[in-house]
């Protein structure tokens, strides 16, 4: 966010002691809010909030959702007194408190009569105690939430038509635009395995994620002469981190609104589209699997759907999980793996009796084969990590990045997020419960979905620095090596067939962890962090933005090097209670503010390079804006990696030195993919709005930074034809 803008972190603060506080059920009392007060906060909220939290209110990312059902199971019991006090305590997060008494009032108002609360003749005061579902139900008239957007907020309400012009993404209307990829051959394990150079057929491109292509026609020399050859205007509306895939000049595509299109990877030409979801401003998944003639996508409502390639006709959709007791999510797309399409979860912050996991269905026909829980229950293996804590307000543990695959031990490698509230403090948890199988590696057979070994990267994670990113697989010098890094910014190395520790490097500054054990790593946390306590500021680097976040690493074979985006700023996180009971829960249950990492320099962004042997940092580009894309690298001698303030740039992988750059229409985000049609290489990437924490806190500590709100897009380059 730009200026004062904000962004809340709502969370269950515990009931009030004192005041009345109306239950659910009993007669609403008059507005606590009037009409006039609501509609200044309206214009408050879009011109400090909606960049953020959208204009809708339905949240992106990290910032919360401010009506609907979620704010009303966190805040539904909580009073608008708690609700304002909240707000003026924790934000911005760079300078709580920074706007007048009158605004935060009106924001207050807003997001109540955007929750159904109705407008009366009294005016909001800090005092008011009345129970908010008590005169809110969790939704309201259009007119009132979907205001016209401020300035640089998303106009999430109005999801602008996809590259054709067409109008905002409503219900599934399922194909929209019929045709057929001619000539398809259908992908085989075997081409999996072994992807044809030409191809790019998963996320991060083949099994091992190493976001390496061996094409080598761009390179160190002439990646000067690259040109911008066609251009594709995405779906508008929701977050775009798309990771398109490349299978015989096909590109497929992932919009935000639910859209999957085929284009021509030559021309830029529409094959096919098929708006398959029902969430306008739903986001663009990281990642499309492809296996046999069908191809698999997730849905930010978690459904997983399998679609005719040739033609883009659903072919089956699967629910995951049970929703009799709330949703999931999430965000990244599956891996298919020995005909199983074995995908993520998200969204498990809810207190309820199933627990997240990890799950493979059958390619032909979506049924569940097997699922891993990634929360141990009690008297489960890994349940006495947990303390005393009921098996019902356990939460957490999401896998919402896609895993990585070894077809020779038929291992697949899934990280795991944290346990939910972020804090042990709030989860009612001691520091010394480990909470298993949180912030870990997880290595899994995939004919089964049984646990082959496990490492735990962050006991106890207290400070919503989760590991839960790519899982790099390298085989050097007779070793089978497994690479991770997380939000608290530590490189580790392991032995992928056993999970044994084998070393760690920090990449940024952190002063999270006092110290590491040097036979197993085991990280121990500075005494603050242990003495946790309600109310109490606790400082830590980096933030929740991660030292590393979902932008994901590269691994150069030429060079044996790992290349990492990194990014570098702070926090101070305060603790709030989180009242247990079933349906509740919170997916943070901290208030957060932010500030530069010392020694930075003010610079957020950083990309580095580290030898896969001696882990010694080889060489760093550092700059004002975070880097927002994956890094690919080629057999050319090249890493490219897009940026916040637009620019796309291509490094030198032996140096970091800048051999060509080029700025696109808005923050350049996602995966980009290599490819090559008729022996001519072409470089993809994205531009897109969204990104969740790597791009909302830099927007709090960088508001220098301006990019547009709109111009999601595909952009495609090559070198000059001079065939």
């Amino acid at each position: 966010m730009r200026g004062t803008g904000f962004r809340l972190v709502l969370v269950v603060t515990g009931l009030a002691t004192g005041g009345l506080v109306m239950l659910a059920g009993q007669q609403a009392p008059g507005g606590v809010f009037t009409a006039d007060q609501a509609g200044a906060g309206r214009a408050a909220y879009q011109t400090n909030c909606a960049s953020c939290h959208l204009a809708d209110l339905k949240g992106s990312g990290d910032a919360a959702q401010l009506a609907g059902s979620e704010f009303m199971d966190a805040w539904g019991r909580r009073t608008p007194r708690e609700l304002l006090s909240f707000i003026q305590l924790t934000m911005p997060p760079t300078r709580p408190g920074a706007l007048s008494q009158e605004e935060y009032l009106g924001i207050t108002a807003f997001i109540l009569q955007s929750n159904g609360a109705t407008a009366g003749g009294q005016a909001l005061t800090p005092s008011v105690d009345v129970a908010i579902n008590s005169i809110a139900r969790g939704s309201a008239p259009v007119a009132a939430a979907a205001a016209p957007a401020g300035r640089g907020a998303p106009p999430a309400a109005q999801a602008a038509g996809a590259g054709r012009g067409r109008g905002a993404a409503g219900p599934p209307a399922g194909i929209t635009v019929d045709g057929e990829v001619k000539n398809f051959v259908p992908v085989t394990e075997a081409m999996l395995r072994n992807p044809d150079p030409a191809d790019w057929l998963m996320i991060r491109r083949d099994y091992h994620a190493s976001d390496y292509s061996p094409l080598n026609q761009i390179n160190a020399d002439n990646v000067k002469d690259l040109r911008l050859q066609w251009t594709w205007a995405m779906n508008e509306g929701g977050a775009n981190q798309p990771a398109p895939i490349v299978h015989n000049g096909v590109i497929y595509l992932n919009n935000p609104g639910n859209v999957l299109q085929a284009i021509d990877g030559k021309t830029g030409e529409l094959i096919w589209e098929n708006r398959y979801g029902s969430n306008a401003n739903g986001a663009a998944m990281r990642g499309i699997s492809i296996y046999e003639d069908k191809l698999f996508v997730a849905t930010s409502d978690a459904h997983l759907m399998a679609f005719d390639a040739r033609t883009g006709k659903t072919v089956w959709d699967t629910t995951i999980g049970d929703r009799t007791k709330g949703n999931y999510s999430t965000s990244s797309g599956p891996l298919v793996a020995r005909g199983k399409v074995i995908q993520g979860l998200g969204g498990c912050q809810t207190y309820r009796e199933e627990k997240c996991f990890i799950s493979a269905y059958d390619a032909a026909t979506g049924k569940q084969l097997w699922r891993f829980n990634t929360t141990a229950a009690q008297g489960e293996p890994g349940g006495d990590t947990w303390g005393t804590l009921p098996t019902l307000f356990r939460a957490g543990g999401e896998s919402w990045i896609t895993g990585s695959f070894d077809p020779v031990s038929n291992l697949t490698f899934w990280g795991t997020a944290q346990a939910k509230p972020w804090m042990p403090i709030s989860r009612g948890m001691s520091v010394k419960d480990d909470a298993l199988y949180t912030s870990s590696t997880l290595a899994l057979d995939v004919d089964t979905g049984k646990l082959a070994w496990f490492y735990q990267h962050a006991p106890a994670e207290s400070l919503d620095l989760d590991i839960v990113f790519e899982r790099l697989l390298v085989d050097d010098n007779n070793q089978n090596l497994l690479f991770t890094v997380g939000k608290d910014g530590v490189l580790w190395k392991l032995d992928r067939k056993t999970g044994k520790y084998l070393g760690h490097k920090e990449t940024v500054f952190q002063n999270v962890w006092d110290s590491f054990d040097p036979k197993t790593g085991r990280p121990t946390y500075r005494a603050e962090v242990l003495e946790q306590k309600f109310g109490v500021w606790v400082q830590g680097c980096p933030s929740t933005e991660g030292g590393h976040n979902w932008p994901a690493s590269s691994y150069h074979q030429g060079t044996n090097q790992l290349i990492i985006p990194l990014s570098q700023s702070c926090l101070e996180m305060n603790a709030q209670k989180v009242e247990q009971k079933e349906g509740g829960g919170s997916g943070g249950g901290a208030g957060r503010r932010f500030y530069e990492m010392p020694g930075s320099e003010g610079n957020i962004g950083k990309l580095a390079a580290f030898d896969v042997r001696t882990m010694k940092e080889m060489w760093s580009y550092q700059q004002r804006a975070p880097f927002m894309t994956a890094t690919i690298s080629t057999a050319g001698g090249i890493a490219f990696a897009g940026d916040l303030d637009r620019r796309f740039r291509a490094f030198d992988v032996k140096t970091g030195k800048i051999l060509w750059e080029t700025r696109l229409g808005t923050s350049v985000q996602g995966f980009p993919v290599t490819f090559s049609i008729d022996g001519r290489q072409y470089l993809a990437v994205t531009t897109g709005n969204g990104g969740g924490s790597p791009r909302l806190v830099p927007a709090t500590i960088a508001p220098d930074l301006h990019p547009p709100a709109t111009g999601n897009a595909l952009y495609v380059f090559a070198l000059p034809d001079r065939r």
